[in-house]
């Protein structure tokens, strides 16, 4: 691989900092002055559910690539049953994480 000189390193960082951040702010400056229909926005509240759904299902169900609920192996998926419930009672972050961290150090304590 060819050696890259200090003046080409600040060349590609400014370039990827450029990729990086069009993508961000286009829409922003774009509808910033505008207001979307209500079933756009309706439907766009849900995309970040949808996005915490999709990141947390495979560490959730399959923690080492295949489907796995025996409570030794997966003890995230059983602690994370109380942390749904009670973020989803209490609508607080930090009373779910700070519960959530309570659950797994109890449950690797007991168990292990």
């Amino acid at each position: 691989m060819p050696e890259l000189n200090l003046s080409e390193i600040i060349i590609l960082i400014a370039l990827m900092s450029v990729v990086t951040y069009l993508p961000r702010v286009f829409p922003v400056l774009i509808l910033s002055r505008r207001s979307l229909p209500e079933p756009v926005e309706r439907w766009l509240s849900y995309v970040p559910v949808a996005v915490l759904a999709a990141l947390l299902a495979p560490a959730l169900f399959a923690p080492q690539g295949t489907l796995d609920f025996a409570v030794t192996s997966n003890p995230v998926f059983w602690v994370s049953i109380p942390v749904f419930a009670l973020a989803f009672l209490t609508k607080n972050l930090f009373a779910t994480v700070l519960f959530g961290m309570t659950m797994i150090a109890l449950f690797r304590y007991i168990v292990s």
